[in-house]
């Protein structure tokens, strides 16, 4: 759902997640007939304006009338359309779609901030809006049983609002309907009337395993899923006398996480044969195939299906993204209201395994990841000091899990692993309450509630009082706080609390003793970070009791570690990133790393990101005047779109996932950092781009 208001210089649209767009337009006049807008859209708008300005975004225009297209990414000329009737799609945070009457100049200001698209006079506009971020609108009653859950498997896609390679674009994939565990099977009648035939079959034994591991693939490709007396899973597709044998488990674990991998994104590249096209730099890769992509396009999903299955897959396999998100789930009766969740974010799921993590692996492994990143052991001597707890905090036992492909990894399961963020079914379910408070502003809480860490407040507290210049966020400071208090501010409505203190067997410490999470009512606190010694049974309360998610510590830490951590986090979390890719970046910066780890749903996002996705950048110095910059698109939430970094030698997209490569000049580089406000990975050491500018210098 989408709401919008009037500002005193345009228009700005914002979602039930808090994540908006704001439209310039100083002669902005609402009123008139509205226009047309062929294209799934939740508001519309309609208005008078001579000028709109936007934030900086890649614009696809088609002339309504004669269907020819135009593109304006990063240009430096400017983009001129003559007299016609046209529609504009704007790729941003909130997807943005703009009816008009041309004439119009389309063009970016010269350092990349605003995107400008000028009528010359003032003339009547539509604008579209539609969220990323959906929820589910139907319920479907899933018995507990291997036959009842392969139906709602089968059902679930309904939420796609396309069939064939356009599915892989994630704003044509909806969200699929709630799964409810009940007596008897139920499909709500507007689900069974959007599900759409593809004409794939996917057979699997009696084993709820099985169905668990199945559905991701089975969901993307819209596929009937039957129960029979098998040894291992098949698919098929009955028009064209296909089928394919897979494994049984485990080894069907690796083999369908492949073949989703495979389909999804030959799909992102057979895509832009179709009216959605741009020009990416893994376009070329199609040369390598022997493939008909228009036709392929034009095919029925089982037989695009097919057609992938006869290329040779190996010849690109390492020129595209590694999974974007691999989920460890225990295919219990419990979990089965989790998966339509999972599917949501085209999770590849696993079975849980894991093995005892004895203490030498633990520091090694927190050791790797230290030095991986070329930082030296005698900065870590530097951070040493006192800990961050003078009582016994509670002990977790840790295990070391069996990861398979992925850029980030979930464990709904049993055990304690390192590496992944550790959620819960209730994290998942959380999320929907907090899209439904009107407020459109982001509601921060910093609590200091012990004055020995009172640097880590300054700089946390300065960061989010920056970052709301840019974005409607609330901030409250409050310090030295007494359990009633600290229990007040846990019930009560708020997106982010951000603890500064200790943590103990007890629970927080407050100035008159220690407040256990388990003594709340309810938290009305949607994402955390407990960043005090041994917080981890405290987060995972916070999510039973209604949070999203949180950043938690195993054990002692201690103080200046704890805060170089927590002012990192804090900016990456401020800025757009989910909270497991800003505590997986963060920690980095500190040798005993595997101290810090994500409860609840870690794909969760606060704020949205000023670039629509995440970006981190790596940069390497060639020689006194040039650089290797290369820019890592973080994305668990949106797979299959895409990225254009605003480098003005560059007017190529990369799909999410990828790096996009560049060797620039130093004047390039700096101007390109002055205006991407992303953190940069150089010598390292962590740096925010106008930081950077300022060493560079």
């Amino acid at each position: 759902m989408i709401e919008w208001e009037e500002t005193e210089t345009g228009v700005r649209a914002f979602d039930r997640t808090k994540t908006g767009v704001t439209i310039g337009a100083s002669d902005w006049e609402s009123g008139g007939g509205a226009k047309a807008i062929d294209r799934p859209i939740d508001v519309s708008v309609s208005g008078r304006a001579s000028r709109l300005s936007f934030p900086p975004s890649l614009v696809n225009i088609t002339n309504v009338e004669t269907g020819e297209q135009y593109k304006h990414g990063n240009d430096t000329e400017p983009l001129e359309l003559s007299t016609g009737e046209y529609l504009a799609n704007i790729h941003g945070n909130i997807k943005t779609y703009l009816r008009f009457s041309g004439p119009a100049r389309v063009y970016k200001t010269d350092d990349f901030e605003t995107l400008i698209i000028d009528f010359h006079e003032r003339i009547p506009i539509t604008l579209g809006f539609r969220s990323h971020h959906e929820v589910p609108v139907d319920t479907i009653t899933v018995p507990p049983t291997v036959e009842g859950v392969a139906t709602a498997i089968s059902y679930a896609a309904s939420s796609h609002k396309t069939t064939g390679p356009d599915r892989s674009y994630p704003t044509l994939r909806g969200h699929p309907p709630r799964f409810e565990v009940g007596e008897e099977l139920h499909i709500p009648d507007p689900v069974r009337e959007e599900r759409k035939d593809s004409g794939i079959e996917m057979r699997i034994p009696d084993d709820l395993a099985t169905a668990f591991v199945t559905a991701p693939l089975a969901f993307y490709l819209q596929a009937d899923v039957h129960v029979e007396e098998r040894d291992a899973p098949m698919l098929s597709v009955p028009e064209t006398n296909f089928t394919y044998h897979f494994s049984s488990l485990p080894s069907y674990q690796t083999e369908v996480a492949d073949m989703l991998r495979r389909v999804f994104f030959l799909d992102c590249l057979v895509r832009n044969a179709g009216p959605h096209s741009w020009d990416l730099a893994e376009l070329s890769l199609l040369d390598e195939l022997d493939i008909d992509a228009a036709a392929t396009y034009e095919a029925t999903p089982g037989e695009q299906f097919v057609e992938y299955d006869l290329l040779d897959f190996a010849r690109i396999d390492d020129d595209l993204p590694e999974w974007h998100l691999a989920m460890y789930v225990e295919p219990s009766v419990e979990n089965i209201s989790a998966l339509p969740y999972l599917l949501a974010n085209l999770s590849a799921v696993y079975l849980p395994k894991s093995t005892p993590l004895e203490r030498d692996e633990l520091l090694d492994a927190s050791l790797g990841d230290f030095y991986r990143d070329g930082q030296r052991a005698p900065e870590v001597a530097a951070a040493g000091g006192s800990y961050r707890a003078s009582e016994t905090v509670s002990s977790v036992e840790r295990v070391k899990p069996e990861l398979q492909q992925g850029q980030v990894h979930g464990w709904l399961a049993n055990g304690v692993p390192i590496d992944v963020f550790k959620t819960d079914v209730t994290a998942y379910e959380n999320r929907f309450k907090y899209f439904d408070r009107s407020n459109g502003d982001i509601d921060v809480t910093l609590i200091l509630n012990d004055e020995m860490m009172g640097d880590e407040h300054e700089d946390v507290a300065e960061i989010y009082m920056e970052r709301s210049e840019e974005l409607p966020i609330d901030v409250t400071v409050r310090e030295h706080l007494s359990r009633a208090e600290l229990a007040e501010t846990l019930e009560s409505p708020c997106d982010f609390v951000h603890y500064i203190g200790h943590c103990e067997e007890s629970g927080l410490r407050c100035t008159d003793g220690n407040l256990p999470v388990s003594s709340i009512e309810e938290s009305n606190v949607q994402t955390f970070f407990l960043n005090a010694c041994g917080s981890y049974h405290e987060g995972m309360e916070l999510v039973r009791k209604g949070s999203v998610a949180g950043a938690v510590t195993f054990n002692k830490v201690l103080n200046k570690q704890a805060g170089k951590v927590g002012v990192s986090f804090a900016r990456l979390l401020i800025n757009g990133f989910s909270i497991q890719r800003a505590l997986q970046i963060a920690r980095r910066r500190i040798m005993m790393n595997k101290d810090y780890a994500v409860v609840g749903d870690g794909t969760h996002q606060l704020t949205q990101c000023a670039s629509f996705f995440p970006v981190v950048g790596k940069l390497t110095r060639l020689d006194e005047d040039r650089f290797h910059l290369s820019c890592d698109l973080m994305t668990e939430r949106l797979p299959g779109g895409y990225f254009q970094p605003y480098l003005k030698s560059s007017n190529t997209g990369y799909l999410a996932g990828n790096d996009a490569v560049f060797s620039l000049h130093s004047d390039e580089l700096k101007s390109y950092l002055h205006h991407a406000e992303i953190p940069v990975v150089f010598d390292g050491e962590l740096y925010w781009s106008a930081e950077l500018v300022s060493l560079l210098d």
